[in-house]
């Protein structure tokens, strides 16, 4: 984003969770650490003597952003189990394998019951996991009871952070909407208590964060360089 503006700061959660989302900015261990022991960190550039944003706690963040970042991964990769029997224990026997061969699971949806007593499950996995998963579950294939596996690479997972979400509604909302406008389908969405993320198309991946960065506010003043006469 070239024009995203500098944070004076951030919490601890939302930088954890901007890292664990995408953002390559600081490792999770250290903003781990940093939050254990209650120590402000600064984020410095090699390139400039300017200030850089302090990572800092909740309460010392008085002025705090409602929406702190915009992150995506591209390492993502979706599978969609077909026809699993909507008894109980069907879902423990399509993860229980998939966490044994030390799989990492990201987003599950599971499907309103059909009226033959089936359903469908979606969930995401690391693009990399993928062909690990696939041959895990169709070796499950007859213990689970699903009819046909279905798998799509090209996906990507986009999220907004901020502490702010606590306080406000209409987050997600400003989110759903702001996408839709530009004609981008949500295939999967979860959420935590300060994070929103969705999968969609990777090819919608960039105009995704730019839509989401202007639709929060997240953009900096256009620079004064910039030709804006079209």
């Amino acid at each position: 984003m070239p024009r995203a503006r500098k944070l004076e700061r951030i919490t601890y959660e939302e930088m954890l969770e901007l890292a664990s989302v995408g953002a390559k900015v600081l490792q999770t261990r250290s903003v781990e650490l940093a939050m254990k022991e209650k120590v402000k960190v600064q984020v410095l550039s090699s390139f400039t003597d300017a200030p850089g944003t302090l990572v800092v706690d909740e309460d010392e963040d008085m002025e705090r952003e409602l929406i702190a970042g915009v992150a995506y991964d591209k390492n993502e990769a979706k599978v969609t189990l077909v026809g699993v029997p909507d008894v109980p224990g069907a879902v423990a026997r399509i993860f229980g394998p998939l966490a044994a061969a030390n799989v990492n699971v990201d987003m599950i949806v599971q499907n309103i019951a059909k009226g033959e007593g089936m359903t469908d499950v979606t969930f995401t996995v690391p693009r990399t996991q993928l062909p690990l998963s696939l041959d895990v579950l169709e070796k499950q294939r007859g213990t689970i009871g699903f009819a046909k596996v279905l798998s799509d690479a090209a996906v990507a997972k986009v999220s907004v952070v901020g502490v702010g979400m606590r306080s406000h509604a209409g987050v997600a909302v400003t989110m759903f909407q702001a996408l839709a406008d530009r004609g981008i389908n949500i295939q999967a969405i979860t959420t935590s208590e300060i994070k929103v993320s969705v999968l969609i198309a990777e090819e919608y991946v960039e105009l995704a964060v730019r839509v989401l960065h202007t639709a929060y506010g997240l953009d900096g003043p256009v620079e004064a360089s910039e030709d804006t006469t079209g």
